[in-house]
C-alpha cells in the first residue's frame, strides 16, 4: 500500500484491535487477563483488561496522532499483548508484533489482518494471533479512544462512566462465556473434519457473536503455508485436571477414607479400599452318585448360573474344588440353589439349596470355613442317594477365595477365557549383565578358498547369547603378531536371566568378501560356554581370564585353535528396564547388596469412571471395554481382575510394595482385555496410565485422588476416562529414608565403571524383550504390549512435541535467572528512586560487612521456604496435557511421532519435515557458533592473534594489577558497583568501552568455510 504525498495535517491513525486467540496462560490458574498496549511515535494507548479470558475480543479502536503522514513509511507500529496481574500490579508479556507504516493504507482499502504473535527475547513463552485493522482517517471520533497507560487525564465523571461501562461490559461476556465455549468447540471441530477431507487450510480464530460486531474478513498473511494450524482445545484444564475425593475405605462410615479408626475387623488389612461384600460357594466334591455319563455341577442365584468343569463318569465321586462369587448388591434371591446335572441334560439329577438368611459371615483372618457333606435331593423333593460336599459364606474382597474365585459377572466369558480374567501378581526375572572380554586368538585356522592370489585374514569375533548377537571389530595388522594371533580386547555386554539356559557361543569368522555380517563370513572356529558356569562378582574387581579351545569341525586339523575370553555376571549394576528419570526400582542385582527398606508404600485400586469405549458387542446399541489394571513398583507387577462389559468398573483390590528408596516412581496401567474370547493372539489395548513419585507423598497420610487417564493419538490428545486410587506411603525409620537423599542415585558400580548412553539403550531394550517373554509365559499371560507400555520402551524416539516441551521446561528453570537479571535492570533505570535507593543501601552494607554475604543468602533460602510451605502442593502430581504441549500440537507432529522407523511416510512428506529439521538446526547452528566465537575471543585476549588487541590487554593488567595492589577490595567493588547502578542521566546510549573492545576481538568464525 502506498501513501499520499499530500498531508493535511489532520491525519490521524486509528487500530481497531478486534480480538485474540489461543493466548498462553500465565497467571499460574490457567489463564490470562489480557489487555493490549500500542505505542506508535512515543505515544502509547492501550485497551481495556479482558479477566481470565484466553481468547478475548476488544473490538476497540486506538487513535493515534500523526505529526507528518509523509514520514510514516518510515515509522514502526509496536503492538504488544500483556497479562495484568491485579495483585502485585504488574505485567507478563504475551507477544508482540510490529507493523511498518509503509503497510497502512486508507479506512477504505483496509482489512482485518491476522498476526502471530512474536517473542520479544529469546527466552520469551508466546503463543496465540492477534486481529488488528488499522488504517489513516481524518473523521476519527474522540469517543472511540481510549485513556493512555498513565492514566493521566479525564474528570472523575468520566471515569466512573468508564468504570460502569466495564463492569458492564465484563458482566456481559460472563453471561455469553458458555455459548462462546460451545461455538468455538464446535467451530474446531468442523475444522478438524475439513482437515481430514483434505482441505489443506489455515485454522483461523473463531469469534462468536459476529452479528453484534462490525464485519470481519481475516486474511492470511503473506508467505508459504507450511500445513494446517494447531489442534485447539477449547477448556480442557479441568478435564484434565486432579480430583480430590473422599470415598468410604475400609467400610469407614465417616466418609474421610483411612483416617478414622473405628474399623471393623474385617478392614484392617483392606483399609485402602471400599467394601464389596460377595456371596461365596465352595463346591468340593460328591460322592455315592449314580450316573452313566460326565457329571457338571451348576450353582443358581436369581438370574445368576455358574457351572463347574465336566468330570469323567469313570468315577462315582466326581471333584471339582471350586469357587463362585456373587456380588451382594446383584443378589435377586433369597435362596442359593446348587445342581448336579448328567452330561449336556438340562434336567438336573438332584439339588441342594441354602436360605441367605441363615448363611454365616466369614471375618478374615479367620480361618476358611470347613466344607460339609449335604443330602442330595430328588426332582420329587425325596433322598435319591449321593452327597455333595460344600462350604457357603459372606465374605469381602479380603476373603483368600476371592482371586480364585469365578464371579458372577463373567458369566458371558468364553471357557477359554476364564483365565485371563483373574487377578495376579508377577514377578519379573531376576536380571544379570553378563559382560565378555573378548582378548585374543591363537592358531586360527585360515580359511583359503583356492584363490591364487595371497590374501590377508580379517578375522572377526561373533558372540551370541540367547537372541543377542554382537560382534567385534576386525582385527589389525600388526608386526609383532602374525595373521593367525587376531588380537581385540574389546568388551561385550549381555543381558541374562535367572535361572541361567543359555550358553555363551563364540565364533571366530573369517570375512573373505563382503560386507560384515553377511553370507560370506566364514567361521574358522567356535566354542559354547554355559551361562551358569561364568563366575559371578558384585564388584569392580577383575575376574581371571580363560583360553578355550575352538573347534573347526576339521578333526584332522593339526592346528590347535583357541580364544582367550573373560567372562563375569556383574551383580553390581542395576539392570535398568525402564528409564532412569522415572524408575521404580534401582537396587543392585546382587541381594547381598542391597539396603534394608525405608518404607512401604500401599496402593487401592478403586473403580474407574467414563472409560472410552473400547470394542462393540452384538446385541448392544453402545460401546463396552473388559478392563483391568496393571500396576509395576520394582520387580513385582499386579494385576486385579477384569471387569466385564463396564464402562465404569469397580475392582477394590489393594496391594503392598517394599520401598527401598523413596526417589522412585510408581506406575498404574488402565488396559482393556482382549484375549477374553478366548483368544490367545489378541493385543490388550491401552486406555491411559498413571506414574507417582514417591518422593512427592507425605509419608503416613492417605491420598484419594481421581486421575485423568490421558492417551495421545494420531488424531490428538483425549481423555479416555479416569482412574479411582487410594495411595500411602509408611515409613518404617525416618532417619534411612533422610539418608537415602545422600546416597548415590544408581549402586556403585555405574559409577567405578560406567556404561555408555547407546550401550544402556541397547541393553534396556534387551531387558524389556526378557522381561516381557517371561511374563507372556505366565498364566493369565502379561502381553508384550503392556509391558513395552508400563515400561515406556518408545521415550527416546524423537517427538517435535517432546522437544518443545522439554525446551519450554528449560526456559521456565532459566526463568528465574533472567528474572533476577529484570530485577538488577529495573534497580538501574531508577523508575523507582525509592527502591533503587535501597537496593544501593544494601549493596554497599554487602561491601562493607562480606561476611554477612553467605548468611543472608542462606536465611533469605530458609525465610523463602518456611514461607511457601503453607502454600505447598497438597496432590501428588499426575500426567499434565499442557506441560506435555499436547494440546497445542501441531497434526503433522502429531503423524510424525506416530511414524514408523524407518518411516512409511511418502516422499513429500519426509522431505518437508527433513526442511523443518534442517531449519530448526540452522537455529541451533547460529547459536552454538555465538557461543564459540565468545569462547574464542576470551581466548584471543593472550594468542596474539590480534597483536594490537593483545597488547592492550595486556597493559590493561599490568595496570590493575598495580591499581588493585594499591586500592582495598571493598573500595574497589564499592566504587564499580556504584558505576554500574549509577542514574540513566549519567549513561550514555553506547555500548561501553570493555565491550566494545571484546566485540573487536577476533573470532575463528571467517576459517569457516
Amino acid at each position: 500500500m502506498t501513501m499520499a504525498k499530500t498531508s493535511s495535517g489532520n491525519e490521524k491513525l486509528v487500530v481497531e484491535v478486534v480480538g485474540a486467540h489461543n493466548l498462553l496462560p500465565k497467571d499460574g490458574e490457567g489463564s490470562s487477563s489480557p489487555f493490549v498496549e500500542v505505542e506508535f511515535e512515543n505515544q502509547r494507548l492501550r485497551t481495556k483488561v479482558k479477566p481470565k479470558d484466553l481468547n478475548p475480543i476488544w473490538n476497540e479502536k486506538l487513535v493515534f496522532h500523526i505529526i507528518d503522514v509523509n514520514d510514516l513509511r518510515y515509522k514502526t507500529l509496536e503492538i504488544s499483548l500483556y497479562n495484568e496481574k491485579r495483585s502485585s500490579n504488574s505485567r507478563n508479556f504475551l507477544g508482540m508484533v510490529r507493523v511498518l507504516g509503509s503497510g497502512v493504507g486508507r479506512e477504505a482499502e483496509s482489512v482485518v489482518q491476522l498476526y502471530t504473535l512474536e517473542k520479544r527475547s529469546l527466552f520469551s513463552s508466546v503463543r496465540g494471533e492477534i486481529s488488528i485493522k488499522h488504517y489513516i482517517t481524518t473523521t476519527a471520533e474522540n469517543g472511540e479512544n481510549v485513556g493512555r497507560v498513565n492514566g493521566s487525564g479525564g474528570s472523575k465523571k468520566s471515569k466512573k462512566v468508564q468504570n460502569l461501562s466495564s463492569s458492564m461490559a465484563i458482566q456481559q461476556q460472563q453471561q455469553q462465556q458458555q455459548q462462546q465455549q460451545q461455538q468455538i468447540a464446535l467451530h474446531n471441530h468442523n475444522i478438524g473434519n475439513q482437515q481430514q477431507n483434505g482441505q489443506g487450510q489455515r485454522m483461523l480464530p473463531f469469534y462468536p457473536n459476529q452479528g453484534e460486531m462490525k464485519p470481519l474478513m481475516i486474511t492470511a498473511l503473506p508467505g508459504p503455508m507450511s500445513g494446517p494450524g494447531p489442534v485447539i482445545y477449547a477448556n480442557r484444564s479441568s478435564e484434565f485436571s486432579l480430583k480430590e475425593t473422599k470415598p468410604r475405605l475400609g467400610g469407614n462410615s465417616s466418609g474421610v477414607g483411612g483416617l478414622s479408626s473405628h474399623k471393623d475387623k474385617s478392614s484392617s488389612t483392606y483399609d485402602l479400599v471400599e467394601q464389596m461384600q460377595y456371596l461365596y460357594v465352595r463346591i468340593v466334591k460328591a460322592k455315592d452318585l449314580s450316573v452313566s455319563s460326565e457329571v457338571v455341577s451348576e450353582v443358581k442365584l436369581g438370574n445368576y448360573r455358574g457351572v463347574t468343569k465336566k468330570v469323567s463318569s469313570n468315577s462315582s465321586n466326581p471333584e471339582w474344588n471350586q469357587v463362585f462369587a456373587f456380588s451382594k448388591e446383584t443378589i435377586q434371591s433369597s435362596v442359593v440353589e446348587l445342581f448336579v446335572k448328567e452330561g449336556n441334560k438340562d434336567e438336573y439329577t438332584g439339588r441342594v439349596w441354602f436360605d441367605l438368611s441363615e448363611i454365616p459371615t466369614r471375618v478374615p483372618p479367620d480361618s476358611p470355613l470347613a466344607p460339609q457333606w449335604y443330602k442330595i435331593e430328588c426332582r420329587n423333593g425325596g433322598r435319591c442317594g449321593g452327597e455333595l460336599m460344600v462350604s457357603v459364606w459372606f465374605g469381602t474382597q479380603a476373603d483368600e477365595a476371592f482371586a480364585e474365585a469365578w464371579h458372577s459377572k463373567a458369566g458371558n466369558v468364553h471357557i477359554e477365557g476364564l483365565s485371563s480374567i483373574k487377578s495376579k501378581v508377577y514377578l519379573s526375572p531376576k536380571l544379570w549383565y553378563l559382560r565378555v572380554s573378548v582378548i585374543e586368538a591363537q592358531d586360527v585356522a585360515i580359511m583359503d578358498k583356492g584363490s591364487g592370489m595371497m590374501r590377508f585374514p580379517e578375522l572377526s569375533a561373533k558372540l551370541q547369547v540367547g537372541n543377542q548377537i554382537l560382534r567385534t571389530a576386525i582385527s589389525s595388522a600388526s608386526p609383532t603378531r602374525s595373521f593367525s594371533n587376531p588380537y581385540w580386547n574389546e568388551d561385550l555386554m549381555f543381558v541374562v536371566a535367572e535361572p541361567f539356559e543359555d550358553y555363551v557361543t563364540a565364533i571366530v569368522e573369517d570375512r573373505v568378501g563382503g560386507a560384515m555380517g553377511g553370507q560370506n563370513d566364514v567361521a574358522v572356529g567356535r566354542v559354547q560356554i554355559p551361562v551358569s558356569a561364568v563366575e559371578r562378582r558384585t564388584g569392580d574387581t577383575p575376574v581371571g581370564s580363560r583360553w578355550f579351545s575352538l573347534d573347526n569341525g576339521n578333526n584332522n586339523n593339526r592346528f590347535g585353535s583357541r580364544i582367550h575370553l573373560r567372562l563375569s555376571l556383574d551383580g553390581g549394576y542395576h539392570v535398568l528396564d525402564e528409564a532412569t528419570m522415572y524408575s521404580s526400582d534401582v537396587r543392585p542385582t546382587a541381594k547381598e547388596l542391597w539396603k534394608p527398606q525405608v518404607g512401604l508404600l500401599e496402593i487401592g485400586i478403586l473403580s474407574a469412571t467414563g472409560l472410552m469405549p473400547m470394542k462393540v458387542r452384538d446385541g448392544k446399541s453402545g460401546g463396552t471395554a473388559d478392563s483391568f489394571c496393571v500396576a509395576k513398583y520394582g520387580p513385582k507387577w499386579v494385576r486385579t481382575r477384569t471387569v466385564v462389559d463396564s464402562l465404569c468398573p469397580k475392582w477394590n483390590e489393594q496391594y503392598t510394595w517394599e520401598v527401598s528408596d523413596p526417589c522412585t516412581v510408581v506406575t498404574v496401567g488402565v488396559f482393556d482385555n482382549a484375549r477374553i474370547d478366548g483368544n490367545n493372539n489378541s493385543r490388550d489395548a491401552r486406555i491411559g496410565k498413571v506414574r507417582i513419585r514417591l518422593s512427592t507423598l507425605e509419608t503416613g497420610r492417605v491420598y484419594t485422588h481421581s486421575y485423568p487417564l490421558i492417551v495421545l493419538h494420531a488424531t490428538g490428545v483425549k481423555k479416555t476416562g479416569e482412574i479411582h486410587l487410594a495411595v500411602r506411603l509408611s515409613c518404617g525409620n525416618a532417619f534411612n529414608m533422610l539418608q537415602m537423599y545422600m546416597s548415590p542415585l544408581l549402586p556403585k558400580m555405574h559409577y567405578t565403571q560406567p556404561l555408555g548412553v547407546h550401550m544402556l539403550e541397547r541393553l534396556r531394550y534387551q531387558t524389556l524383550n526378557a522381561v516381557a517373554a517371561r511374563l507372556s509365559r505366565a498364566e493369565p499371560p502379561l502381553g508384550r504390549e503392556v509391558v513395552e507400555y508400563m515400561l515406556d520402551h518408545d521415550f527416546h524416539v524423537f517427538s517435535m512435541r517432546r522437544s518443545k516441551a522439554n525446551f519450554f521446561r528449560l526456559v521456565n528453570v532459566i526463568s528465574g535467572l533472567v528474572g533476577v537479571a529484570k530485577l538488577v535492570e529495573v534497580m538501574r533505570s531508577w523508575t523507582k528512586p525509592v527502591y533503587s535507593t535501597v537496593y544501593v543501601s544494601v549493596f554497599l552494607f554487602m561491601v562493607l560487612f562480606p561476611e554477612l554475604l553467605l548468611p543472608c543468602l542462606f536465611l533469605y533460602a530458609a525465610a523463602v521456604g518456611v514461607w511457601r510451605f503453607r502454600r505447598r502442593p497438597r496432590n501428588p502430581p499426575h500426567m499434565d496435557a499442557r506441560l506435555s504441549h499436547a494440546e497445542t500440537v501441531f497434526p503433522d507432529e502429531l503423524d510424525e511421532e506416530f511414524d514408523t522407523f524407518p518411516t512409511s511416510r511418502g516422499f513429500d512428506v519426509v522431505r518437508m519435515r527433513y526442511d523443518r529439521v534442517r531449519s530448526i538446526a540452522g537455529r541451533v547452528q547460529t547459536v552454538v557458533g555465538d557461543m564459540a566465537s565468545q569462547g574464542e575471543r576470551v581466548q584471543a585476549l593472550l594468542s596474539w592473534r590480534d597483536p594490537r588487541a593483545t597488547f592492550i590487554f595486556l597493559v590493561f593488567c599490568l595496570i590493575a594489577a598495580v591499581g588493585f595492589y594499591a586500592v582495598p577490595v571493598k573500595l574497589t567493588v564499592a566504587v564499580f558497583g556504584l558505576y554500574y547502578l549509577r542514574p540513566p542521566r549519567f549513561r550514555r546510549k553506547l555500548p561501553s568501552r570493555g565491550l566494545s573492545f571484546f566485540r573487536r576481538l577476533p573470532s575463528r568464525a571467517d576459517s569457516l568455510l
